[in-house]
């Protein structure tokens, strides 16, 4: 197959935003995470009977990280629609459906745009903005990388030091973290609108009684359902405010 010409002034991107290099790319990244995902449900299900975890409680954990899933990787895809017009389906995949940070990678994308004095999707969005841009929104991802790679094991130090000193603390330490993250987060988008209010309530309260149920009628299917049932709850929700 014939490679078009690539013309860095050209307003003509689909013959970059569709490369067969960066297809081949994108597989690669894709290929490497399939690889990961297998390597540790194998060191998973092996580690599994030394603390103390049967294969159904594997299978009921994995299940449930599944489920999780379902909402936001929705939300991503949505996004990742919406962005195929701009950087094309590999860079979106690679980037938009690898890390999810749509915000970011668009953040990244038009500020590296404006110092050339070019618009996203404008008439000014050449084949040569494109990679500016493409390059900008890597370079962010790769920074964020490296800082887990490098930082990672100074906090595993720091956390076997904590351990010595006083092991319950490792214990509330991450639930508090995890409770002040999405408090953070919860909290930010309630204060957008009444609709976001009403959306956070509903899907709460759907979890609430998922919990409640799941625990008083000794249906664990529930527990692991039951962020996915309060997530189809805060939609519908989102679209009856919206559309009132």
């Amino acid at each position: 197959m014939a490679i078009a010409a690539v013309d860095p002034s050209s307003t003509d991107i689909t013959p970059l935003i569709q490369h067969p290099v960066l297809w081949a790319c994108a597989a690669g990244v894709f290929a490497v995470i399939i690889l990961q995902s297998v390597i540790y449900f194998r060191a998973i299900r092996k580690a599994a009977p030394a603390v103390g975890l049967s294969p159904a409680q594997v299978t009921g954990s994995v299940r449930s990280g599944a489920v999780a899933a379902i909402g936001p990787s929705l939300a991503v895809a949505l996004i990742a629609v919406s962005l195929l017009p701009l950087f094309g389906t590999p860079a979106v995949l690679a980037r938009i459906g690898l890390v999810g940070s749509a915000a970011f990678d668009v953040a990244a994308a038009g500020i590296s745009a404006g110092t050339q004095g070019a618009e996203l999707g404008g008439p000014t969005y050449t084949q040569k903005i494109f990679a500016l841009a493409f390059a900008a929104m890597t370079i962010g991802g790769l920074a964020w990388m490296l800082s887990a790679l490098i930082l990672t094991p100074i906090l595993s130090k720091g956390d076997a030091k904590l351990r010595k000193v006083n092991p319950a603390v490792m214990a509330i330490v991450p639930t508090a973290a995890l409770l002040g993250a999405f408090f953070t987060l919860a909290f930010t988008e309630v204060l957008k609108s009444p609709a976001h209010l009403v959306t956070m309530l509903a899907s709460a309260a759907a979890m609430a009684v998922c919990l409640i149920l799941a625990h008083r009628l000794r249906l664990s299917w529930l527990r692991e359902w039951g962020l996915g049932f309060s997530i189809v709850v805060a939609l519908a929700a989102a679209y009856f405010m919206t559309a009132a």
